[in-house]
């Protein structure tokens, strides 16, 4: 491998950001990631600033022979953004957004967050489909699917991307849209960090009002899953209309009545994908289907809903272990297990979720984009997130068992692959996931990556 450092330098004398080996002052706090699980040591950590700090990083790992970490937002759950003996990209200083309001686009720099985004989109009243947590990468969440609440209006993440600037395996800045490699576009859409590093992405922005109505009842597990049935019936009606997902969690804190912190409780979470006040009026029937244990509904500013979220995931203090999988159908059977997996979950900062999918997300065929098949109705995520490493196997075993119960009710076998659990699962889970566009997504990572230098993802192989 050499001296890395000395094979560095040459590379490159404008290298304007900062390189980090083993026993560098800093190492160990750039090598950490949000998942406080993760605990990889990288022979390199280059620290890039710009596009040609990010080219010199992938020309040395290629000389070097070394695999490529690219770390965004290092939010993914599966640590994929650090990796050891690898050259570790780190995007974290490039994090500009500019937008052309006339033109509704976003142009986004690949360390960027979902706040960077929303932030500057909102102060022209647009916004694009991000995700729930507004600490989350654009580029990771966005790469393999990106849902978040305005998906059923605008889709997902990926059906907002028109274009994307990519420092690929030899070292070449390639542009990736609808007139130049379109066939890098059609697999960044959903095909994950497979093919370079992902510099610049454009996005479509859409009109969104400062203000949005944001729906949260929330009512005690143990009164049944009558007022989660009773969505179900409303989100068939409207989920064209209606972001929503039904989250497990445990009450906590003084927001909550007395008589229920610590109880097991169920949000049946919404965002109304328009006029705020039209909003109100649709989701009031949500807020009156039982005794409810808190309501925290309201209109607010759409940044602050993408907000919403945080304080359940902050970065590095807490131990994630995540599984998902689609499902064709949202039974009353399905909403038993979902209800029984949260009564025995074995921390209170776990979650688990149902989402639903309709609207835009259903329309776009599944040949449109890497991401594939639309059809699944619904998905179940489970979200262990503990503190104390002497508690990894049962919270890990709870995600799994969990997963495992509810695969009679998936769809295809397919599952989320933002959510993979840590890999464990292999090259066949992501290749049914895939499905039909399996195929395609070979030939363009041989293409673009035949060597396989990018694969800290859910990896698709190269062919020979």
């Amino acid at each position: 491998m050499g001296d890395l450092r000395t094979a560095f330098n040459p590379a490159t004398e404008d290298f304007g950001g900062e390189m980090f080996l083993p026993g560098d002052p800093g190492f160990d706090e750039a090598r950490m990631v949000w998942n406080a699980m993760i605990d990889r040591r990288p022979a390199l950590i280059a620290r890039c600033k710009n596009v040609d700090d990010v080219i010199a990083a992938v020309s040395l790992a290629v000389a070097q022979d070394l695999p490529i970490a690219i770390r965004g937002g290092g939010h993914d759950v599966a640590g994929h953004a650090v990796c050891d003996e690898g050259v570790m990209i780190d995007l974290s200083l490039m994090r500009g957004v500019t937008v052309d309001a006339g033109g509704r686009v976003a142009v986004v720099e690949g360390g960027a967050l979902w706040r960077d985004v929303d932030k500057a989109s909102q102060a022209h009243g647009l916004a694009t489909p991000g995700g729930l947590i507004s600490e989350t990468g654009v580029a990771g969440l966005t790469l393999s699917g990106g849902i978040g609440w305005l998906r059923a209006k605008h889709g997902l993440s990926v059906d907002n991307l028109i274009a994307a600037d990519v420092v690929t395996a030899d070292g070449a800045l390639v542009r990736a849209s609808e007139d130049e490699n379109p066939d890098l576009l059609w697999a960044l859409k959903g095909g994950g960090g497979n093919f370079g590093v992902v510099v610049r992405l454009e996005f479509a922005l859409h009109p969104i009002g400062s203000e949005v109505m944001f729906a949260a009842p929330i009512y005690a597990l143990d009164d049944g899953p009558g007022p989660i049935r009773a969505w179900r019936e409303f989100l068939a009606r409207h989920g064209d209309r209606v972001g929503s997902l039904c989250e497990f969690s445990t009450a906590g804190g003084e927001d909550f009545p007395e008589k229920y912190r610590g109880k097991r409780v169920y949000t049946l979470a919404c965002v109304y994908n328009g006029d705020a006040a039209e909003g109100e009026a649709l989701l009031q029937p949500l807020r009156e289907l039982g005794t409810m244990v808190a309501d925290f509904s309201g209109r607010m500013a759409y940044c602050d809903v993408q907000q919403l979220f945080d304080t359940l995931m902050p970065s590095g203090d807490f131990r994630c272990y995540w599984k998902a999988r689609y499902l064709t159908g949202l039974s009353d059977e399905m909403i038993d297990l979902a209800m029984q997996n949260a009564k025995a979950a074995p921390s209170d900062n776990t979650l688990s979720s149902l989402w639903n999918f309709g609207g835009a997300t259903a329309q776009v065929p599944a040949e449109a984009t890497a991401f594939g098949d639309r059809s699944m109705g619904w998905m179940y995520s489970l979200d262990g997130v503990w503190s104390d490493p002497g508690e990894d196997a049962a919270n890990i075993a709870w995600a799994r068992d969990g997963w495992k119960a509810s695969e009679r009710f998936g769809h295809h076998g397919r599952v989320y692959l933002n959510f993979p659990g840590h890999g464990e699962d292999g090259a066949a889970l992501t290749r049914t996931s895939f499905g039909s566009n399996y195929r395609r997504l070979v030939d363009i990572k041989t293409k673009y990556d035949p060597e396989n230098r990018f694969r800290f993802n859910q990896n698709i192989a190269p062919g020979a």
